[in-house]
């Protein structure tokens, strides 16, 4: 398998992606909430760092009797991914888009209404998971609903521990729902419409 990410081509390996992004209820099933009551516990998680998924992928590992995939540095500053363990992991942004693109070649998988929550039909939120079409392998909200952290490194010369976050989201504009749209931010950074979806080797 192999994926076309700007202008060069980059080999996909087989692996496992989660039908939907990681929801409110499952993630706090595994991390300790900072509320008591968890408002609409099957929308998306959102506020939480690249770090956060880091953490969240490693603990799930762990509590799922799988070999975690991070090796995090005492300071927290250098993360190392072992592809060769059975944990989670977040997906690396060509394995995200060969999920998305789902064998098509435009911009979206269906029509944005019918697939995704975007700023035009979304009300100002986040909604829960699963309520529009998928791709044709079954994977929903890989457009709209929220960005979603990959695994990569955006640009270490001018960016430096910026990571990846693909999809658009329910606040997004039409032209930023799309298989190619690319954002960016520091590992810490946390807002209303980023979350993530969690991703195996094989």
């Amino acid at each position: 398998m192999s994926t076309q990410k700007g202008l060069s081509q980059v080999e996909v390996k087989s692996f496992l992606l989660a039908p939907v992004p990681v929801t409110k209820e499952f993630y706090f099933t595994i991390m300790q909430p900072s509320v008591g009551s968890i408002d609409e516990p099957q929308a998306p998680v959102v506020e939480v760092s690249w770090n956060d998924a880091i953490l969240f992928c490693n603990l799930l590992s762990q509590h799922s009797g799988l070999k975690e995939c991070y090796l995090v540095s005492d300071d927290g500053e250098n993360v190392v991914c072992d592809w060769e363990a059975d944990g989670y992991r977040l997906p690396t942004e060509a394995e995200w888009q060969y999920a998305c693109k789902a064998g098509t070649s435009g911009y979206r998988y269906g029509e944005l209404d019918d697939i995704a929550w975007y700023q035009d039909n979304s009300e100002g939120r986040a909604h829960q998971v699963g309520k529009k079409l998928p791709n044709v392998w079954g994977l929903y909200d890989m457009l709209g609903n929220v960005w979603e952290w990959c695994w990569d490194l955006y640009d270490v010369k001018v960016y430096g521990s910026y990571r990846i976050f693909r999809g658009g989201s329910w606040a997004e504009e039409e032209r930023g729902c799309g298989a190619t749209c690319r954002r960016r931010s520091h590992p810490t950074f946390r807002i209303d419409d980023l979350g993530f979806r969690l991703a195996r080797s094989l």
